[in-house]
Order: structure tokens, then C-alpha cells, then sequence
């Protein structure tokens, strides 16, 4: 900025610098225009507002230099129009536009300076928004479009101005254009003005706008670039016809197209408006197309084309060039038809598959004999048969469009592949019986730019055809946060059980994140799977000719398309091994020191070359690798050592796949020394290399980590040098000493203690030293350092490999170093802490459960724990009783926890230990029975009634307990001792289904149904009981269903007709979509609460007898009449595409705008209520609005990409939400962060505006005089919630910090918040920033 602009310019400063607008010099107007649009950008919104003769100064001194002779000034000119039109007084748009339309530029070259202007002015003025009410400042910028620009447009008076004594106004602007077949920029102002303010546009001014569009279609003398800005404007209007208006526009179009005198121009034209038309209004345009869709039909269909080439060979003239311009627009027009209104065009997809198929092969001017010869000669060039073609036909290709009628047509084929791909096209086999043999037989086309597109096409086929296997394969080659455990051997989600007993399976550790050898999958027999096989060998054939000589582009469309086969296939290079080593290794080395746009081309390349080899490496046998690496891990030792991370980055997970294919169990030992040898030696010289970055360090910290673990072992030690095995290892650790890399080295120290076979392959010292810096990490204040220390450490531990060169002294150091985390409440750290001391416990527990260990256990049992780890709790008490131990704690859990802590959990916990401690622990189960008979306080009696429960439960058939034990205390006079005599009653009922199940049914009609129903929810939820419950299933589904027509059974009945359909889902799935259709909103809404249940405790397994139930069951739920039942079936709708994507997600269109649908406010279920002398309003409708937007918020964490369709309406329901009550405007604005960094800019800076003005209303509530200290709180955490995304905003749309010209509020808003929030708008970049840097 300029010295002399001051912070905050008035109108004094602008007026000084109007007399420079007319020096003689154009570098002095130039300046001055500089300067002047410094001002206006900087200046308050208001500081030209009561400066009238200023403002008019300045409207004549911009049209002054509007007509300059020079260029530059002129663009200058026309920079200032749009911020000085938001500085002024709204009554000066009217004149000012009025001038710069009348505006005769006489002295300027270009004579499109004055649309420029107006389009300048168009764009920057306050314009309508989506659910923010007009201001006065967006009714006075509409009134000057209407009464002024429009009329100027087109040139009359569109809406009567009652005054005859006016001029009419003189010829419009588009109307000269039409006249001297010129582009004067004009329509663009049009287009603006739809674009801008059509929701506010008047039925005549759109019809008038649309019918001087349409003129300047027809217009004979308008040109071809007149005539597209007409398309698009005619699209922008579409959006604010009235039916009617369409309706006739269309109709219109249909008679031209019908004309026998059309020509192939007017035909492409007419053409590229249903095109456009379908882009813009789908829904609206969607039902014309049974009429439309022929016309465009009939410009692709074979007898057309067929007719064309017998004229044009009787003709000796060259062919007309506008039928194919005429053919692209049709086929361009079908795409649009297939992407916007599917639903529409299924009747249309056969002919549609025809007319791809007719053009994809359109090549008039080409010899097919070519093809013939090429198939007998493999070597040839095939990118040289272009120029072979013109040396024999002479024909110019520079005159030759059918290539883009070509790529046209591939484009239909990608669109169709994608957007109508699914189960209908792809389980019939129409995409490979038809479009796939032809996306192959083109792999000759001679045109780079519809080679690629076809390449993307056949790709694109290949990736549905993998999505909708059920094989998969991960290709993704990044680190592996999974824990040790594998998913339960149940569709049930287990809740007992414990990492530790896992965690000792030497087969468990083996197999972690996928280290054993793949499977071969089975041939498929039929389906889309098997025609990719039978297919698979064209494909590879015609890839592999192209690798050979074809450009860099589509070499590396040929590389992804092979990825994309061979991880839908899992494999399927075997037999083409020798074909495709040669072109990829070449690819991966291509162009090591190329420079500029070409070296970004070449790094593309070779990390889709590395990728590839990666998925190869991962998915085929060590035997068919063999030769294959021996020529590819020389080139990856080179490649890794590339300059650009991220080459070197997909180097390196190349490089691990390539240790697991030349590892035991995939690879015999002995076999592939030599490369291993190289592959170790290039990753450690990454990692210790200085120059290596950051990045690429890390992945070679987790590659050696990798290869170390793999050749653990008998088998491995053949393939490692102990030596080089000891220097690897220590490299590991003095990595963890570093900060910058400290958290891969851990990780990789996981892999490789969890993936050790041998004691003597690791010195006592290392291991030592490891285990002590790991607990050392835990004192770190990074989360996910500390959480993957401990993950490291407790593998280290459970590993008896491992965990035999610990000394008694380290071991003992380790429980020290682990007790602060049993005592400071962090869940996420508890539960690993208490498997390891599990495992501790089991090989020495004399010297670990001492004073210092029982206390902090003892603490545990007081605090609310999460199931993981109450398990690892629980295991930890059993190990101590198993090894005769547990005295001590026994007497800790009596004396010092005893009724203070949580009765049921440590009930649990005492019960186990009584089990498993036997006579060690020094009481027995007669004490427990002694004292529920005579303790005097409930905490006591509850407290005996878990212990006895959790009794029952471990000792199974075996337990002398009886259910009256329990049932006697139903009756007692507590608010707490019958609940939990009921629970313990289930508890212990799970060990023993057939002594207990028939005796609560025979006593669940009596008054204690709510009981007995918590005595069945403990039950069901073992999932070592489904084989015994289910000969009791029929008579407890009858006893619960009855027993849930009581309301205050209704919340535990859901949860045992959940728990129950789980275990029998082919008998009570069917019994839950009946009550949800037919019965009583009472029974629906228990189906609702139920159905979550289902979706919750559930694995995979239990998907397939979900899915032909449950989207109809969530959309009638989410219909449900019931606002309760409604809210309920949202909760349920969440649960679902949380736990069961794959069901859910592609049912998103279905069920999304039943969500969005109510978010709405409801004047309707807003009623009033008296509270004393006060009027108070209740919305009814609050909490189901509140569970609609927690519902969005959850997909849009789980499945943003295919919230796409309804993306327009989630951001509208989002800003709504920001005004909304209290808890809904904390989850809108956290929403609304959310949608900065995932929604495309595009849809954010429409938003900007009404965004300000949202956040406007928060930051302007006050609190009451009256209001207590809770009200405050929530303005001041309202407040600081949109502070917070007011700073995120400028971070992530740079041009809304002011600069830019679109958002008027926004800029007004931005300064407001700088001028009165400045010190909390410091705080939020203070914590944004240190988040950033953490």
C-alpha cells in the first residue's frame, strides 16, 4: 500500500485524487486509479455514504478514463467500479449505471469497456441469498437492475414505470450486438443478472431477458462466441422460469428441432441448450426428456451416420465440419442427460450405450487396414499412425474434429460407468458384453486426448467391478494403527473377554496387519468378476503395446488401469510378468532430472509406477515374483533416493511390500538374499542419511522396522545377518531418541517385538533400553505418542520372545512407570496399562502386586470405566487370583474400597477374584450370602447381590446358587437393592440359562415385569448364551413384547427385542419390519429403539440379514407420524451409517432429505405457556431438530463424498442453523467449520453473506439483566464458537479477508468483528495457530 493512502481514508482523500484522473499522462491515471482502488478496498463501508457530490465527481472522472486511449488505464478503470459501488449511496447506482450503459467509447480501442463496467458493478452489489430476508440494501441494488440495466439491455421498459412524460430508453445494448453482429460483452451482463438477482426477478423480466436471448440465437449475423455466451445465459434464466415459460421454451425448441430446414449449426445449437438446461434445472427438465431425448438421439444414430458417409463419398467435397460439431454438442448433451437426470433416462440407456459405441470408433479419415497390420506386427509404433495416414490421404488432421466427437462419446461411456453402473448394468453383464470389448478394440486410437478418456473409462469399469466384489484388497500401504485383535469369531459383538489372552497368540501377532501370505482367490465361474477375467488378457495385451511408445499421459493412465486390475482381481499378472517388469521399471526411473512442468509429469508417473508395483508385490505369490524383483528393487534403491518426497515416500511402501513377498511365510528361506540385502541397505542409508526429509525418513523408520520383523525366525535369520539385525535395531532406538522421528520408530519397534520368534535376536541391553524410553514417552504430552508407546510397550511385553530379556529389575521399574496411568482417569491409557500388568502378573506376580499396585487398582474401581476396560480389569484380577495372589487385593477391595466405590463394578471384580482366587484370597461365598441376609444399608446388600451375580456367571452349571436367591429381594422397600438383585440375577442367570430362564419366565406376568425384563437384558447381552437361549426365544420374545406395553418397560423391553433379534434374526427381523409398518406408535417406537441396538452390537456377519430390511424400515421410521418416534428413528438412522456403511450409504439419496426435511423449524409445534405472569414458548419440534443435525454431523465424518446431490441444501440447513437455540447453533457452527475444509470453495463463497449474517445475530446478543450464570456461559461459548470459525474462515477462503469483491456482509462483518471483538479474535488465532503446530 502507498505511503500516502492513510489506515482510514475519507472522502477528502478520493477527492484529491480526482483531478489526476485527467492528466495528460496516462502513468499519473493509472497511479491514481491504483490509489483510488487502494482507498476504496480499505475504506469503511460508509465513509462515501452522506458524500454526495464526491460520489458524483468520482462517477464522472471513472467514465473518463472508461473511454481512454490506453489499455491499462482502462482495466484500472474498470478494477475500482466494483468496490467503489459498495461505498456509495444506493441512490447513485441508478444514474451511475444509467451513464456507463449510454457510455460511446469513441477514443478506446475495445469497445466492450462499458459491459466490462456494468458486469463489474452487477457482481458487486448486495444480491438476494437463500433463508436471510432481503435488507433494504439488496431492495435498492434490485430496484436500479430493474429500473435502469435491464431496460438498457433490452431496450424498453419492461415493468411500467406509470409515468408517460419519460423517454423511452434508447436501443438496448444486445439489440446493437445483434445488429452489427458484434460482442460487446453485453449478454455477460445478462448472465450476471440472473445469475445474481434471479431469485428477485420479476415473471415479465425473465421472460423478456429470455426472449432477447433467444433472438440473439436466431440472429443470423450474431457469431458463434455471441452465441454459446447465449447458451450459458439462457441456462443461468432456466432456473427462474415459471412453468408456463418452460414449458413454452421448450415446446419452441421442439418445432425448431422438427424443422425440415434445420442445419446441422442450428441444430448444435438447440442441442447445446438441453444440454445446459439439464446441468442446471435437472429436476424441472427432467420430465420434457420422453419428448427430447429422440431429437437428440436422431444426431447419433447409425442411419444418420450411414447416410452422411454415402454422401460424402459420392461428394468429392470435403465434409461439412458443423455434423460433427453437431454429433459432439448431442453427445455432450447425453452426458449431461445421464449425470443430471438419471432417474430419467433409463428408459434412454440401451440407445444411449449405442450411440457411445457408434462414436467412440468415428474415424472417417482412417484406414482400418492399419488395424489388420498392426495385429500381424506388434512391434509398431502405434502412436506413428497418424502420420502414416496423412503420407497416403493427404488429409490435413488440423481439419479434422471427429476426434473430439470421439472423445465426446467416451465421455458417455465414463458417465454411464460411473453414474449408472450399479448393480442394474453390471450384475446384467451389459458393461462387459458392450461397452468394455469396445473401450479395448480403441486402445489404437490415435488421439492422446480420447485415448486418456477411454483408458479413465475402462478404469473407472474395473474399480466398480473390484467395489462390487467381495474381495478386496488394500492397496493403501500406509502405517497400520490396528490394534492386535482380530474381529470376534460372532456376527455379536463380544463384551466379554480380554486383549491379554490375544494378545499371547503367537498366531495372532503373525498375521497382524496382513503379513501373511494372500490367498489365491478362486476363479470366478459368473458374474462381473468372471468377465473381467475373460477379458483381462486384451487388456493387458493392448496396455502393455501402449507402454512401449506412447506419451507420458498415457502411460500413466495405462499404469493406473493396471493397478485398479490387479487389486480388483487380486492378482492376475502372473503370466504377464515379463511383459509389463521392462515398461514399468522404465516408467519408474523415467526422467530422473527433468525440470519445469515436465519434472512434475515425470514424478506422476513414477509414483503411479511405484504404486502399481506395490499393489503387485502385495497381491501375487513370492514364486511369481522372483525374476520380476530381482529387476525391480535395483530401481527402487535408486528411485528412493529422489529428491521429491513424494516419489521417494511411494519408493519406500514399494519397498516394503517387496520384503513381504521375499519373507517367510510368502517366501521359502534362502530365496531372494540378494535383494534383501539391497533393500536394507537403501533403507538404512534413508534413515541416516541428514539430507533425507522428514517424511521419507519416517516410512523408512517403519520399512526397516517392517523388514526386521519379517525375518524374525529361524527361516529368517538366513536372510539377515545377525550383525546387520543388531545395527537395524539400534538404529530403531536412537530414532526414538529424536523428536522428529520418534513416534514411526515407535511404531516400527511394535512391529518388529510384534512379529519376533527368537530371544537371541535381541541383545537384554536393547530391550531394556526400549522398554524404559517407552514408558519414558508416556510422559509426553503428545496423545498419540504416548498411545502408541504404550501400544509398543504392551506388545513388547505379551511377546514372550520379548519379554524373556527383561530383567526382574526392569520389569518391576515398568510397573512404577505405568501406575500414574491407573490413576489419572485417561480411558485411553488405562486400558493397555492394566492388559500389560495382566501379563506381568501371569509370569511373576509376587513382584508386582505390592502395596503400590493394590492401591492404585483399588482406585480404578471407584472411577466409571468403559467396557474395553472394565475387561482388562477384570483379566488383570483373574491373572492375580490364578496365581494364587490375590489376598492382599482381596482385603484392599473389602476394607478399602468396599461400598465407597461403584457397587456393580466392584461386585464384578470381587466376584472374579473370589472364582479364581479359591482359597487363596482368604473368604468364601458363604460370606457373601451371609452378609446380603443381615446388612443393615442398601449399599451393602447391592454391593453382595454383584459379587454373588458375577459368582454365578464365571462358575456356570457349576454354581450352587438358586434364582430365589435373588428374587426374594424384589420386594424390598429400596430404591436400589431390587435393581440389583435383577441384575445379578441375569449375571448369574448367563452361566446357567436352563436353571434360571424358566424360572423368570414363569414369574414375568407378575408387578415385577420391569425387573425381570433388566434380568433378560444381563442375560442376552453374554454372547456365550446364544446356543443355550434359543429353545426360550419364542416364549421371551411373547413375554417382552407384552411386558413393553407398559411405558416404563418400554426402554428396557427395545433393548431385549434388540438383543434378542441378534441372536435369532431370521425369526425376528420379519416380526420387527411387521410391528414397524402395522402397530401401535407405542410398539414402533419400540422397533426404533430396538433396531439400534442391532446395528450397534453387531459385526459384518450379521449384514446380510440386515439388508433387505433395512432401508425400508428406516424410511417408513423416518415417516413415522410420532415426533418421538421420528427423533428415535434419526438416532437409529446415525447408528446405522456409523456401524453399517456398506447397507447405508448407497441409500443416501433416499434417506438424506428425510433428515434435512427436519431441520426445519415447525411454526406449527411452537405453542406458548403461561409461567406466572409470563408468556414462555415451547418448541415441540427442538429435540427432533437437535437429532436431525446430529445426524448430518455424523455423515458428514462418514460419507461427505456422497452428500454431493443434497450438498446445496446441508449448507442452507447449516447457516440456518447458526440462529437456531443453543446446543443446535454449537453443532452448526462445528458443522459449519467442517464444511470450509470438505465442500468445494464454490459453495462456500456463495454462502459468505448470509454467513455473516448469522454470525451477526450470535455476536450481537446481549444478555438479560436478569440472567443467571448459566445464560452467560452459553452466549460467551456461542460467541467464541463463531470467532473461532470467523478466523477459520479467512484461513481457509483467502479472498474473504476483505480483498475480495463478492461478499459485501462478509467484509462489513469482518471489519465489526476486528474493530469490537479484536481480543477475542486474538485468542482463537493464538489457539488455531498452536493447534496447527502440535
Amino acid at each position: 500500500m502507498s505511503a500516502s493512502i492513510p489506515q482510514n481514508p475519507t472522502s477528502h482523500n478520493i477527492a484529491l485524487l480526482l483531478p489526476k484522473l485527467y492528466d495528460a499522462d496516462a502513468d499519473f491515471r493509472y497511479m491514481a486509479l491504483n490509489d483510488l482502488q487502494q482507498i476504496l478496498n480499505i475504506g469503511h463501508s460508509t465513509f462515501l455514504q452522506h458524500d454526495f457530490a464526491t460520489c458524483a465527481k468520482t462517477v464522472d472522472g471513472l467514465l473518463k478514463v472508461l473511454d481512454d486511449t490506453n489499455g491499462e488505464v482502462q482495466n484500472m478503470a474498470v478494477k475500482c467500479i466494483g468496490p467503489f459501488v459498495g461505498k456509495v449511496p444506493e441512490s447513485v447506482l441508478g444514474p451511475m449505471i444509467d451513464k456507463i450503459s449510454n457510455l460511446q467509447v469513441g477514443n478506446a480501442v475495445d469497445n466492450s469497456v462499458p459491459a466490462l463496467a456494468l458486469r463489474a458493478i452487477v457482481v458487486s452489489l448486495p444480491r438476494p441469498l437463500p433463508s436471510v430476508p432481503r435488507s433494504r440494501a439488496v431492495q435498492e441494488a434490485y430496484s436500479a437492475i430493474s429500473k435502469v440495466l435491464i431496460p438498457r439491455l433490452v431496450g424498453y421498459n419492461v415493468i411500467p414505470i406509470g409515468r408517460k412524460d419519460l423517454p423511452k430508453p434508447p436501443k438496448g445494448l444486445l439489440q446493437v450486438d445483434m445488429e452489427n453482429g458484434s460482442d460487446s460483452n453485453a449478454i455477460d451482463v445478462l448472465t450476471e443478472v440472473g445469475r445474481c438477482f434471479g431469485p428477485m426477478l420479476q415473471a415479465l423480466e425473465v421472460q423478456a431477458l429470455e426472449k432477447i436471448t433467444s433472438e440473439i440465437i436466431e440472429n443470423d449475423r450474431s457469431g458463434s462466441v455471441l452465441r454459446k455466451k447465449a447458451v450459458t445465459a439462457i441456462s443461468v434464466l432456466a432456473t427462474y422460469f415459471s412453468d408456463e415459460l418452460l414449458s413454452s421454451f421448450i415446446s419452441q425448441l421442439i418445432e425448431k428441432l422438427r424443422s425440415p430446414h434445420l442445419t446441422p449449426a442450428k441444430r448444435k445449437l438447440y442441442i447445446n441448450i438441453l444440454g445446459s438446461m439439464a446441468r442446471s434445472i435437472p429436476r424441472k427438465f427432467g420430465p420434457y426428456l420422453k419428448t427430447l431425448c429422440p431429437f437428440v438421439l436422431s444426431a447419433t444414430s447409425a442411419d444418420e451416420l450411414d447416410a452422411a458417409m454415402a454422401d460424402s463419398e459420392n461428394d468429392e467435397e470435403e465434409r461439412d465440419p458443423q455434423i460433427d460439431e453437431a454429433r459432439e454438442a448431442a453427445l455432450t448433451a447425453l452426458e449431461a442427460f445421464l449425470s443430471s437426470c438419471g432417474p430419467d433416462m433409463i428408459a434412454y440407456t440401451q440407445d444411449s450405450i449405442d450411440a457411445a459405441l457408434l462414436f467412440l470408433k468415428y474415424d472417417p479419415n482412417y484406414n482400418e487396414e492399419e488395424d489388420e497390420e498392426e495385429e500381424e506386427d506388434d512391434e509398431g509404433d502405434l502412436l506413428n499412425e497418424d502420420e502414416d495416414f496423412e503420407e497416403e490421404g493427404g488429409f490435413d488432421d488440423e481439419d479434422d474434429i471427429s476426434w473430439k466427437v470421439r472423445r465426446c462419446a467416451a465421455k458417455v461411456v465414463y458417465t454411464l460407468i460411473t453414474m449408472h453402473g450399479s448393480d442394474d448394468l453390471l450384475q446384467s453383464g451389459i458393461l462387459y458384453d458392450q461397452i468394455a470389448p469396445a473401450l479395448v478394440a480403441r486402445f489404437t486410437e490415435r488421439e492422446e486426448n480420447v485415448r486418456l478418456e477411454i483408458l479413465w473409462s475402462l478404469t473407472a469399469l474395473i474399480r466398480r467391478t473390484g467395489e462390487a466384489s467381495p474381495l478386496g484388497l488394500s492397496a493403501s500401504n500406509g502405517y497400520s494403527n490396528e490394534g492386535l485383535m482380530g474381529p470376534p469369531p460372532s456376527r455379536k459383538r463380544r463384551r466379554g473377554g480380554s486383549d491379554v489372552s490375544m494378545l499371547d497368540s503367537q498366531a495372532q501377532l503373525s498375521s497382524m496387519s496382513g503379513y501373511d501370505s494372500p490367498p489365491r482367490p478362486p476363479a470366478p465361474t459368473f458374474g462381473p468378476q468372471a468377465s473381467l477375467a475373460n477379458l483381462s488378457p486384451d487388456i493387458i495385451r493392448g496396455i502393455t503395446k501402449l507402454l512401449k511408445n506412447s506419451p507420458q499421459p498415457t502411460k500413466q493412465a495405462c499404469l493406473t488401469l493396471l493397478k485398479e486390475l490387479v487389486v480388483a482381481e487380486r492378482g492376475g499378472l502372473s503370466e504377464y510378468m515379463d511383459q509389463v517388469a521392462d515398461p514399468i521399471e522404465e516408467a519408474m526411473v523415467s526422467s530422473v532430472s527433468a525440470t519445469g512442468a515436465s519434472a512434475a509429469t515425470a514424478n506422476n508417473l513414477r509414483t503411479e509406477a511405484l504404486q502399481l508395483v506395490a499393489v503387485i508385490a502385495e497381491s501375487h505369490s513370492s514364486n511369481d515374483l522372483q525374476n520380476y524383483l530381482a529387476k525391480i528393487v535395483p530401481a527402487l534403491a535408486t528411485v528412493v533416493k529422489d529428491r521429491f518426497s513424494k516419489v521417494a515416500v511411494a519408493a519406500l511402501n514399494a519397498a516394503e511390500q517387496c520384503v513381504q513377498a521375499l519373507t517367510p511365510p510368502r517366501s521359502a528361506a534362502g530365496t531372494g538374499i540378494v535383494q534383501l540385502e539391497q533393500l536394507y541397505e537403501m533403507i538404512f542409508e534413508r534413515i541416516t542419511a541428514q539430507e533425507t526429509d522428514t517424511e521419507v525418513k519416517s516410512r523408512a523408520i517403519h520399512a526397516l522396522g517392517l523388514l526386521l520383523g519379517r525375518t524374525s525366525g529361524a527361516q529368517g535369520a538366513k536372510l539377515l545377518h545377525r550383525q546387520k539385525r543388531f545395527a537395524g535395531l539400534e538404529l530403531l532406538y536412537s530414532r526414538m531418541q529424536n523428536e522428529l522421528t520418534r513416534l514411526a520408530s515407535v511404531r516400527a519397534v511394535d512391529t518388529v517385538a510384534a512379529l519376533a520368534k527368537d530371544t537371541t535376536e535381541f541383545k537384554p541391553e536393547w530391550v531394556t533400553n526400549v522398554a524404559m524410553e517407552l514408558c519414558a514417552q508416556l510422559r509426553k504430552s503428545s496423545r498419540s505418542l504416548r498411545g502408541a508407546s504404550l501400544a509398543s510397550l504392551r506388545t513388547i511385553i505379551a511377546n514372550s520372545a520379548t519379554r524373556a530379556n527383561l530383567s526382574e529389575k526392569t520389569t518391576k521399574d515398568i510397573v512404577v512407570l505405568l501406575l500414574p496411568l491407573l490413576t489419572s482417569n485417561d480411558l485411553h491409557l488405562l486400558g493397555p496399562a492394566l492388559n500389560i500388568l495382566g501379563t506381568l502378573v501371569k509370569n511373576n506376580a509376587a513382584n508386582i502386586v505390592d502395596d503400590d499396585v493394590v492401591r492404585a487398582i483399588c482406585f480404578v474401581t471407584t472411577i466409571t470405566l468403559s467396557a474395553s476396560v472394565e475387561n482388562a480389569l477384570l483379566a488383570f484380577v483373574r491373572s492375580v487370583g490364578e496365581q494364587g495372589s490375590g489376598n492382599t487385593l482381596m482385603q484392599a477391595f473389602l476394607k478399602d474400597v468396599g461400598v465407597g466405590g461403584n457397587p456393580d463394578l466392584t461386585g464384578k471384580v470381587i466376584g472374579t477374584l473370589l472364582v479364581y482366587g479359591g482359597s487363596s484370597v482368604g473368604v468364601k461365598l458363604d460370606a457373601f450370602i451371609n452378609e446380603l441376609s443381615t446388612a443393615k444399608d442398601d449399599q451393602r446388600r447391592c454391593l453382595a447381590l454383584s459379587v454373588l451375580g458375577e459368582f454365578g456367571l464365571q462358575m456356570g452349571a457349576s454354581s450352587p446358587l438358586q434364582p430365589d436367591l435373588f428374587t426374594k429381594y424384589f420386594s424390598e422397600k429400596s430404591d436400589k437393592v431390587p435393581l440389583a438383585a435383577a441384575v445379578a440375577l441375569g449375571r448369574a442367570g448367563a452361566g446357567n440359562i436352563n436353571n434360571y430362564i424358566p424360572s423368570i419366565l414363569g414369574t414375568m406376568n407378575s408387578s415385577n415385569q420391569y425387573l425381570l425384563l433388566h434380568s433378560v437384558r444381563e442375560s442376552l447381552q453374554h454372547s456365550e448364551t446364544e446356543s443355550d437361549i434359543i429353545p426360550y426365544a419364542e416364549q421371551l420374545w411373547q413375554k417382552i413384547v407384552a411386558a413393553s406395553e407398559s411405558e416404563e418397560n418400554r426402554a428396557i423391553g427395545a433393548e431385549c427385542v434388540g438383543r434378542l433379534t441378534i441372536i435369532d434374526p431370521r425369526v425376528y427381523l420379519p416380526q420387527l419390519e411387521k410391528i414397524s409398518t402395522d402397530g401401535e406408535p407405542e410398539f414402533r417406537g419400540t422397533v426404533i429403539a430396538a433396531l439400534r441396538y442391532v446395528f450397534t452390537d453387531t459385526d459384518q456377519s450379521f449384514d446380510a440379514y440386515l439388508k433387505p430390511t433395512i432401508i425400508p424400515m428406516l424410511t417408513v421410521m423416518l415417516n413415522d407420524p410420532s415426533l418421538e418416534n421420528r427423533r428415535h428413528a434419526l438416532t437409529a438412522f446415525t447408528s446405522a451409517a456409523h456401524h453399517k456403511p456398506d447397507l447405508i450409504l448407497p441409500h443416501l439419496p433416499t434417506l438424506l432429505p428425510l433428515a434435512i426435511k427436519e431441520t426445519i423449524v415447525r411454526p406449527d409445534l411452537v405453542r406458548e405457556i403461561m409461567m406466572g405472569p409470563f408468556k414462555h414458548k415451547v418448541d415441540d419440534g427442538l429435540e427432533l431438530r437437535k437429532s436431525a443435525y446430529e445426524t448430518l454431523y455424523g455423515l458428514m465424518d462418514t460419507a461427505f463424498p456422497r452428500l454431493s446431490p443434497e450438498l446445496p441444501k446441508l449448507y442452507d440447513r447449516v447457516i440456518a442453523g447458526i440462529t437456531d437455540e443453543h446446543d443446535i447453533r454449537l453443532l452448526s457452527i462445528l458443522m459449519f467449520t467442517k464444511l470450509l475444509t470438505l465442500a468445494p470453495e464454490e459453495e462456500s463463497y456463495r454462502r459468505l453473506d448470509p454467513i455473516a449474517e448469522s454470525f451477526r445475530t450470535v455476536l450481537s446478543q446481549k444478555p438479560k439483566e436478569n440472567s443467571v450464570k448459566q445464560d452467560i456461559e452459553r452466549m460467551q461459548e456461542q460467541s467464541k464458537g463463531v470467532i473461532r470459525a470467523t478466523v477459520i474462515v479467512g484461513k481457509e477462503l483467502p479472498i474473504a479477508d476483505g480483498s475480495g469483491v463478492d461478499a459485501r456482509a462478509w467484509r462489513d462483518y469482518l471489519e465489526w468483528v476486528k474493530k469490537d471483538f479484536q481480543a477475542q479474535l486474538k485468542s482463537a488465532e493464538d489457539e488455531l495457530r498452536d493447534k496447527d503446530h502440535s
